[in-house]
């Protein structure tokens, strides 16, 4: 990745903005979803500019850029249509190790604003690091009309309710199955629909329910030539809900993308054709985790006594036809 993904704490910001037309204004706009502690460094504004300034109390420096104003703020904003003041800016922001963004110049940031789907407390950021604008916005499109604008209400429930869940249903794995069907099930459904009281009644009555300990398991995927695109859904989802993955350096590592971000990683120096480390695997999911085994290929798995011994539930798939 040539830009590394980040959310920064919006009371901590300290923003400068240096420039009152357009561009500025917008920048404005979007920063005031997250802070108002905002300057705006210009001799002369646009009437949009000026509107912001006064109903959200702004502060605003009434000159142009002037350099060694820059150290009081740890995020700048150039907006200027003026080449060699931008570079200015850049170069005295990155030299105080301050965030700059210079519209429209990539070469000149330190940081790019991304794509932003907003459903507060939910927010999406999408990114193609300035290459394809136009797919970029596609793929925003895309994601807009699947995902409900009462999504925010959902993660609002979510964090209400988070204690109370860890508190009564042990083991990451159980919570997370739980939360699954809770937010996709009749619940999810009543929150979306404003009827907040019987999605909390329902919550609270599914949480009096006995939860069983945590039962592990092992799914083996085989993944043919490995081509990402060729996941089946059924193996998609299993990756997303592992706990741990075991792979060679025969698999696609781009497949290690499409697990669980927090799932523990197990390379394994000795290719599965030669030898699966079942015994590792078994000793995990007999702790009762979901362990996923990436395989290249489609090669027969061998038989082992200890795996066909346990109780472990195995589940094998072939994907990527």
């Amino acid at each position: 990745m040539n830009y590394f993904p980040i959310f920064l704490t919006g009371s901590k910001l300290n923003t400068l903005i240096i420039g009152g037309g357009d561009v500025a204004a917008r920048k404005i706009e979007l920063l005031l979803k997250t802070t108002t502690k905002i300057t705006v460094m210009c001799e002369q504004v646009s009437e949009s500019v000026e509107r912001l300034i006064d109903s959200h109390g702004l502060h605003r420096l009434a000159h142009n850029y002037q350099p060694g104003l820059l150290a009081p703020y740890n995020l700048v904003i150039a907006a200027t249509d003026d080449e060699q003041v931008n570079k200015a800016i850049y170069h005295e922001a990155d030299d105080l190790n301050i965030l700059i963004n210079v519209v429209d110049q990539p070469e000149l940031c330190s940081y790019i604003t991304p794509a932003i789907i907003d459903r507060s407390p939910m927010i999406i950021a999408m990114s193609s690091s300035g290459s394809a604008p136009i797919l970029l916005r596609m793929l925003r499109e895309q994601v807009e009309k699947i995902l409900p604008d009462g999504y925010g209400k959902l993660a609002e429930f979510s964090f209400k309710f988070r204690d109370h869940v860890k508190a009564r249903i042990k083991g990451i794995r159980n919570r997370r199955i739980f939360w699954e069907n809770t937010l996709r099930g009749t619940i999810g459904n009543a929150i979306l629909q404003d009827n907040t009281q019987q999605a909390e009644q329902q919550l609270i009555a599914s949480l009096k329910e006995e939860t069983p300990p945590p039962l592990g398991e092992i799914t083996f995927i085989h993944t043919l030539d490995g081509d990402p695109d060729k996941l089946t859904l059924a193996a998609h989802r299993e990756m997303q809900f592992a706990d741990a993955v075991f792979y060679d350096e025969l698999v696609n590592e781009n497949l290690i993308e499409y697990v669980r971000r927090d799932a523990d990683k197990f390379p394994q120096s000795v290719p599965s054709t030669m030898l699966i480390n079942f015994q590792h695997a078994l000793e995990l999911a007999e702790a009762g985790n979901k362990i996923i085994y990436l395989l290249s290929g489609h090669q027969p798995l061998p038989h082992n006594s200890a795996l066909s011994l346990s109780q472990i539930n195995v589940q094998e798939f072939v994907s990527g036809a």
